[in-house]
């Protein structure tokens, strides 16, 4: 759909292995100290001195994380990057390095893995992370992207997901259910393309969602925020999966249970207008969407202060004694147990 069938073709094969690797990498600058050897050795070397190491991994399938068909690759290889650092601002860090895989069929020219690899490097530039290595290999089917992201923390700061205490406050970044909203959009203009193929999209209306769903931001501005505001988050996760099920998995961990008030759910009024056009429920849909990419904590009740009226920051609810369950207070004020129906991979 978005692939322009008269540009010019180099074969993998003509490189080779090494020499592809060479070439795809050969513009990414190390920009960090705590690299100290990153692409062309056995292994990356790194030096984060006194601080702790994170390190988190995604894996990306073509056709289940991915359509190519409305996903430009450019978007793809930004987005990639995104989903990892996401995972390290989650533990309170600074994402610091990037390892990439890749396994392409050859249906894939050089020219598209360098569209790839020039969203890869934007993610890096903006993120001020360096690409520290990777791997290429072949694959009987479509493109495989496996990320991993390396960052660095002092231990005092790390934030896992184990330590809410009932009456801490839970709170979110930006807004819901854009990306999964998105989503419906992109997965609707390609039915239309398939029955006529010279239609037009007009996407216009729709750049807030489209863009969550296509170039999400991880939150990185939040980790220095919190650090500015002198809050340590007692637990954080980010929002891979949809609310209600990062909810379960900071209550579960941290063994408490939780009170969130569907009134405060954070909603873009695009996405309200969009739920309204496809017949959804905005609360279902930023309960089990996903993709949103924003954080979730935990706060001590007395830091309330200390975030009350920032624009990035929305208390949703707050943290209960284990034993009265994970709950959603509902705008009639009536309490409905949540459930984890967020994105599954292996559902059929």
């Amino acid at each position: 759909m978005l692939e322009n069938k008269n540009q010019e073709r180099t074969s993998l094969e003509q490189l080779g292995e090494f020499g592809l690797i060479n070439h795809l990498t050969k513009d990414f600058p190390i920009n960090l100290k705590s690299t100290i050897k990153g692409i062309g050795d056995d292994a990356a070397v790194l030096n984060f001195k006194d601080k702790r190491t994170v390190v988190t991994n995604d894996l990306l399938v073509e056709g289940v994380h991915f359509d190519l068909s409305y996903m430009p690759l450019k978007h793809l290889g930004y987005k990639s990057v995104v989903v990892n650092l996401s995972d390290i601002y989650a533990m309170n860090a600074k994402a610091s390095q990037i390892l990439v895989s890749i396994a392409v069929s050859n249906r894939f020219p050089l020219e598209a893995l360098e569209e790839l690899y020039e969203g890869i490097a934007l993610a890096c530039n903006f993120y001020k992370v360096d690409l520290a290595g990777g791997d290429t290999t072949s694959s009987t089917k479509g493109m495989l992207i496996s990320v991993t992201a390396m960052g660095e923390v002092r231990e005092e700061n790390i934030a896992y997901r184990n330590g809410a205490k009932p009456n801490d406050l839970l709170v979110v970044t930006g807004d819901l259910g854009g990306a999964y909203m998105g989503l419906q959009v992109l997965e609707r203009e390609k039915e239309v393309f398939k029955v006529n193929p010279n239609s037009q999209p007009d996407l216009e209306p729709y750049s807030y969602i489209v863009e969550r769903q296509l170039k999400p931001e991880a939150r990185k501005d939040m980790v220095v925020l919190l650090k500015d505001l002198q809050v340590k988050p007692t637990s954080m996760i980010d929002i891979s999966d949809g609310l209600s099920s990062e909810i379960l998995h900071l209550c579960k961990q941290s063994q408490v249970g939780c009170k969130l008030f569907e009134d405060k759910i954070p909603l873009d009024p695009t996405v309200i207008s969009a739920c309204e056009e496809f017949k959804m429920d905005s609360t279902l849909v930023a309960l089990s969407g996903g993709e949103d990419y924003e954080l979730l904590f935990t706060i001590d009740q007395k830091d309330f202060d200390k975030i009350k009226g920032n624009p990035n920051l929305t208390v949703i609810g707050h943290m209960t004694d284990e034993s009265f369950g994970a709950n959603l207070i509902t705008r009639g004020e009536s309490q409905i147990p949540l459930t984890a129906q967020g994105w599954n991979s292996f559902s059929g």
